[in-house]
């Protein structure tokens, strides 16, 4: 409508002074009802097409989107949970509260809306399995402590056997060099058979010192070697133990605030159905507003655009903005890789251009709800090529042109801004 006036004061408006002063025709009298569509034609016609052409060049060159929301993460409160071989999800249970943590700490299960800073418990589960987990590993640390003190007395017990062989051995070993002394001194004083016998003695005291030495070797690697890796395994096995425990302590990974926390005594939390709530990130949906424009505009949606928005949430109010950072890439063009192929039907309706904008000045979305849905316009503008000299005068007048018209758009904004109650309220049916 604003353009559409705009247009008439160029074209209809002169050509009716034209046709009442120069031609002398009067409204009620030659300009009539009847004939006004012949007697102003050419302003007529003339002015929808400049009102086409300006409207054109308003959309394109001073975006505008309903699309606009003041969107924000949230964390579900989930716990860390073990899964078993098919990868069932193993579901736990809420523990009775207050509970005993370390340092002895009770706390009490938060309610929705309570505060939290990050490292706050938030709940316990039942952690009897983790706990007797814990204990065995423990035992298996103190077992292999034992172990260690029976193996160093095994290689005492090794060297005294080993030192018994070896005093075997040698007593052996005297008995058969004098046999074999007097043999050579008087042949025949010494029976063979006897030689013989002593050489068996020697060569099995001989395997009793190999025995007892390898023996000793055995008992002084499980000390070395076998026990210390035992220890290792029951050590890590501990540790594993203690993170399973410290899971059954469900704490906030960032500050924030519980919301949709209902969780009491004996309930059953599984991630893959129910989860305890959500804890929503401090200052989360305060600071960046995301718009979809339409995809003809990409080539003019540029990183430091000026902006402005006005929120469902906060009516009557025009917060300057600035674009930051405009998507490559429009998210209805994306696939997943699967079994079927990409049929382009498939994507019904057209995406749009995400653009992110944060306001220009400090606390300019305060008092806006997070997740509130907002209009928004973006405006071209062409200040540094005209005034860099760059542009000759034709063009530096028409780049005037397109900046000024974006003033229709700011005001179409403001007149948005302030039916906007009225038409949630009054004309939308509620």
């Amino acid at each position: 409508m604003l353009e559409l006036l705009l247009c008439s004061l160029l074209t209809i408006f002169p050509d009716y002074l034209y046709r009442r002063y120069r031609q002398g025709k009067r409204l009620g009298h030659e300009i009539t009802l009847y004939s006004v569509w012949f007697e102003l034609r050419w302003g007529i016609i003339t002015c929808l097409m400049l009102t086409v052409a300006l409207i054109t060049m308003i959309f394109y060159f001073h975006p505008s989107t309903t699309s606009a929301t003041l969107f924000y993460r949230t964390v579900p409160i989930v716990l860390e949970i073990t899964v078993d071989p098919i990868w069932n999800v193993v579901p736990a249970s809420v523990a009775d509260g207050p509970f005993t943590f370390t340092g002895h700490l009770p706390f009490p299960l938060p309610t929705s809306g309570r505060i939290l800073e990050k490292g706050d418990v938030i709940f316990k589960l039942d952690s009897a399995k983790q706990e007797a987990s814990l204990q065995t590993a423990n035992r298996k640390i103190a077992e292999v402590d034992a172990s260690m003190l029976a193996a160093q007395a095994d290689i005492l017990k090794a060297e005294g056997q080993l030192e018994e062989a070896k005093g075997a051995l040698k007593q052996a070993s005297d008995e058969i060099d004098t046999k074999r002394e007097l043999q050579k001194r008087n042949p025949g004083i010494v029976p063979q058979r006897d030689i013989e016998k002593l050489e068996v003695a020697v060569a099995g005291r001989q395997g009793s010192v190999d025995a007892a030495s390898a023996s000793k070797q055995s008992a002084m690697i499980r000390v070395s070697a076998l026990l210390p890796a035992e220890k290792a395994s029951a050590e890590a096995a501990l540790a594993e133990a203690q993170v399973d425990l410290d899971k059954t302590i469900i704490r906030a990974g960032v500050d924030g605030r519980v919301e949709q926390f209902a969780l009491r005594p004996g309930d059953v939390v599984n991630p893959m159905i129910r989860s305890a709530g959500v804890l929503i990130p401090e200052g989360a949906g305060r600071s960046t507003l995301l718009a979809g424009f339409g995809q003809i505009e990409a080539q003019v949606m540029k990183v430091g655009m000026v902006a402005e928005a006005t929120c469902i949430s906060k009516p009557w109010t025009i917060i300057p903005m600035v674009i930051t950072n405009v998507q490559d890439y429009i998210a209805a063009g994306q696939f997943r890789g699967g079994e079927q192929l990409v049929e382009a039907q498939q994507v019904v309706r057209p995406g749009t251009v995400l653009v992110y904008m944060e306001p220009i000045y400090q606390g300019g979305l305060e008092g806006v709800t997070p997740g509130s849905s907002c209009l928004a316009n973006a405006y071209t503008s062409n200040h540094d090529l005209i005034a860099s000299g760059k542009v000759g005068s034709f063009k530096s007048f028409a780049l005037h042109v397109v900046d000024a018209v974006g003033l229709v758009h700011a005001m179409l904004l403001r007149i948005q801004a302030l039916l906007l109650p009225i038409k949630t309220l009054v004309l939308s049916g509620h």
